[in-house]
């Protein structure tokens, strides 16, 4: 009972978000509907001994009876619109409510998912499953929400006050028919709820085999994956794929609903044996004279009212399937809740440090015996990496994929924390600076940065109030402008052809409107621009225009620029070679060339290789 009572408190809080208005109505409205059936009851059988009692008396003809039973009918007939009134107005509500909750609820998933400090238990295969399941995305058929279960609680609460009506109407009549009514109907009850968890937990877990459908729904429907979907003829292998995932994920289920459906004999049963005694009784009792057809009429209507509020399983799924969800949610507040050490989420950050307490001045982050993995992982990307970054410098970090480059990016920006050893901003470690703090004085283009299905200007301001002043400033820095000049809407145009007018940019055009963010970042306060391949698209003016701007920052910005081009690094204060995780060689390109190590080897293999193309490119044109 008490478990039943927690759900019960867990789902009513989430109408908070409903407030207390539609709430009201909502209950109010479900208590109405609720108490319709034993009013019913109630006026039909006032109704038959109406009827009864007129035809009964001697000398009473058809005008009689009518008139008898005129002041019944007319209660009766008013009962039931004011049941129809009620149930007509409930579902708008109820929809209204629903959205409203479940709108809250994801709003709520959302912020605690982009909240968290770190990425390791984001990507958590657990941690995505439990994002998926609390999402409850119709999209993805949950049809068990919060919302859903909150109503279907408010719901079960509203039939209780009906069964109880019903209940004492059933006790006018005898004191003895409550109890024969309401024994199979709540075992009948209580087996629905049963049925209600099993079902719930055969559909959670299914999630993981849903994850894998996931995949090809979206690739199906996904824009970007539609070229290769027809020209290679994948529509029929990605279909196959996803119904494959499906069945054998929902298959458990499945069979446990077709159980279900054969074994609904069984809750005929109860229905048979809570009613079929109380009529019989009833039937008795009027055959030898000491009951009557009305309260026959009454018995079986309150009866079948008791088993109908107490036996709907459609309220019982969504209130297990809602608090399914929230009870997840909970888990998943846990999972990704920072705790001081000794628990199983990331260290609580900040201790009392804000932005204002951050030096505006130019940080210096540096790598102290850094080695770190991927969670799941047993490969070291980096290894006990020593490195100062930062202080005005104009810094450069290449060397060949999959050396450590963008995730040492990533430990810099405090989304992982090191495997061992520690990271310093001007001496005090990484993991007790306030994460956002920290993060408001970097300028981060990613290798993988996003597109953004939103206006130019969205896509460069990212919710920033910018000024004009700012944002002419970064324009002028990046060389966007061209861009602009050539969208049909100017900043206005959205940046995806699925959106009403938008357009599609080329490569080298979306890393210039991330090349803005970038500035306008820097414009805002950030003293630490961080590059990583920020010109891999675009062509050869842009880029030595890029980087000549870049050069401009000394003194006022430092920088970290990652590329595999080496060309474009030659001007850098340090280049820093990495490889295996490792630091193999530090310096400026005149020293490295000098050292004649794997540096120079690199460097003079792509420009051999430039040499080549070029030389062919002429040969051509001759």
């Amino acid at each position: 009972m008490t478990r039943y009572v927690r759900r019960a408190v867990r789902l009513l809080r989430t109408l908070s978000d409903l407030g207390p208005g539609p709430t009201a109505a909502v209950v109010a409205l479900l208590v109405v509907a609720a108490l319709m059936p034993s009013g019913l009851a109630v006026a039909l059988g006032l109704l038959v001994n109406a009827v009864e009692s007129s035809a009964g008396t001697q000398g009473s003809g058809p005008a009689g009876v009518s008139a008898a039973a005129m002041l019944p009918l007319v209660g009766f007939a008013a009962v039931y619109l004011l049941g129809y009134f009620a149930e007509s107005l409930v579902g708008p509500l109820e929809y209204l409510a629903v959205s409203r909750v479940d709108r809250a609820h994801r709003a709520r998933v959302a912020q605690m998912v982009a909240e968290a400090p770190t990425l390791d238990l984001v990507e958590d295969a657990d941690t995505q499953r439990m994002i998926r399941e609390v999402e409850a995305d119709p999209r993805m058929g949950f049809d068990r929400t919060p919302g859903q279960g909150a109503l279907g609680q408010v719901r079960a609460l509203a039939g209780l006050v009906g069964v109880l009506c019903a209940a004492a109407v059933l006790a006018v009549h005898a004191w003895w028919l409550p109890l024969v009514v309401l024994a199979p109907a709540t075992l009948n009850r209580f087996l629905r709820n049963q049925q209600a968890v099993v079902i719930t937990r055969h559909w959670q877990a299914a999630m993981s085999g849903e994850m894998h459908a996931d995949v090809w729904r979206r690739a199906t429907v996904d824009a970007g994956a539609g070229k290769e979907t027809r020209v290679l003829g994948l529509a029929q292998w990605m279909t196959d794929r996803m119904q494959r995932h499906i069945r054998e994920a929902n298959t458990p289920l499945w069979r446990y609903v077709n159980r279900l459906v054969l074994d609904e004999w069984s809750q005929l049963l109860l229905v048979v044996v809570g009613l079929a005694p109380a009529l019989l009784l009833v039937t008795l009792a009027a055959a030898d004279g000491s009951g009557s057809l009305a309260v026959q009429a009454t018995v079986l209507s309150a009866g079948t009212a008791v088993f109908q509020l107490l036996g709907s399983s459609g309220a019982a799924h969504r209130i297990a399937g809602g608090d399914a969800v929230l009870t997840t949610t909970a888990k998943l507040a846990e999972r990704l809740r920072p705790t001081d050490g000794g628990g199983h989420g990331p260290r609580v950050p900040g201790r009392g440090l804000t932005a204002s307490a951050l030096s505006g001045a130019m940080p210096v982050v540096t790598f102290e015996r850094v080695s770190f993995r991927y969670p799941g992982t047993e490969r070291l990307v980096l290894d006990s990496l020593d490195l100062t970054v930062g202080g005005g410098e104009n810094l450069a970090l290449v060397g060949l994929n999959g050396s450590g480059k963008s995730t040492l990016v990533k430990l810099l920006c405090g989304l992982y924390r090191p495997t061992a050893g520690r990271i310093l901003v001007d001496g005090t470690d990484l993991a007790d600076l306030d994460p956002g703090a920290w993060r408001s004085r970097l300028a981060v283009i990613f290798q993988d940065f996003v597109h953004y299905p939103l206006s130019l200007a969205d896509n460069v301001t990212l919710g920033h109030g910018t000024p004009d002043e700012a944002l002419g400033r970064a324009v002028s820095q990046t060389g966007i402008a061209r861009v602009v000049d050539r969208l049909p809407d100017g900043w206005r145009t959205p940046l995806s052809r699925s959106r009403d007018g938008g357009v599609d940019l080329s490569g080298g055009q979306w890393q210039q409107v991330a090349l803005t963010r970038a500035w306008l970042a820097v414009e805002r306060g950030a003293r630490l621009l961080v590059l990583d391949e920020p010109t891999a698209h675009l062509d050869v003016r842009t880029e030595a225009e890029t980087y000549e701007r870049l050069a401009g920052l000394r003194g006022t910005t430092g920088s970290l620029l990652i590329t595999h081009r080496l060309a474009t690094v030659r001007s850098a204060d340090r280049i820093v070679l990495l490889e295996h995780g490792a630091i193999v060689e530090s310096g400026d390109h005149d020293a490295l060339m000098r050292l004649d190590g794997r540096y120079a080897e690199m460097f003079r293999a792509q420009a051999q290789r430039f040499e080549n193309d070029l030389s062919g490119s002429r040969g051509g044109t001759e």
